[in-house]
């Protein structure tokens, strides 16, 4: 349920910016020079979209604005995530850790994870005021679009959220 939330939280950027890099990429495995590409690629192409669905450029402009907070938020986001796998990770290999000092990794992650979810939420809405309801269907409708072309293994775009 969390990942459901999380994922239609932060569709205006993962639909685009987690499927704009013409590669897969296992969850956190991504090099540091490639990541940042991946991010800047998918930025880009968000601003694109924005630009051509946005009618009024100086909106258009702030609703760019926005997207760079989001993809900062994600940024800093997978990076808390990265390193609660790796306190997992270790905790795991130490013979006497104990069920509470997972439990203390896990729920920090828990609470890092809806923090994120929250200020992309509120990032969301803000976003979302500078826009027309044509703009904002318009755009999520060509955000859905060009995600399923990058969707692997699936039978076609998705249809709802």
């Amino acid at each position: 349920m969390r990942r459901m939330q999380w994922v239609a939280l932060s569709f205006a950027s993962l639909l685009v910016l987690g499927g704009c890099s013409g590669h897969h990429h296992h969850h956190g495995m991504m090099e540091g020079g490639k990541s940042d590409a991946y991010w800047q690629k998918g930025q880009q192409d968000m601003a694109g979209l924005i630009d051509r669905t946005v009618k009024d450029p100086e909106k258009a402009k702030q609703v760019n604005a926005i997207v760079g907070e989001i993809v900062a938020e994600l940024k800093a986001g997978r990076e808390r995530e990265r390193t609660a796998h790796r306190q997992l990770y270790a905790l795991n290999a130490n013979y006497a850790a104990t069920p509470e000092e997972f439990t203390k990794v896990m729920d920090e992650a828990n609470n890092q994870r809806m923090g994120t979810s929250s200020k992309i939420l509120g990032l969301r809405f803000k976003m979302k005021d500078l826009m027309t309801a044509d703009e904002w269907k318009a755009l999520s409708d060509k955000m859905l679009l060009y995600s399923s072309r990058y969707q692997h293994g699936s039978e076609g775009p998705k249809t709802g959220y």
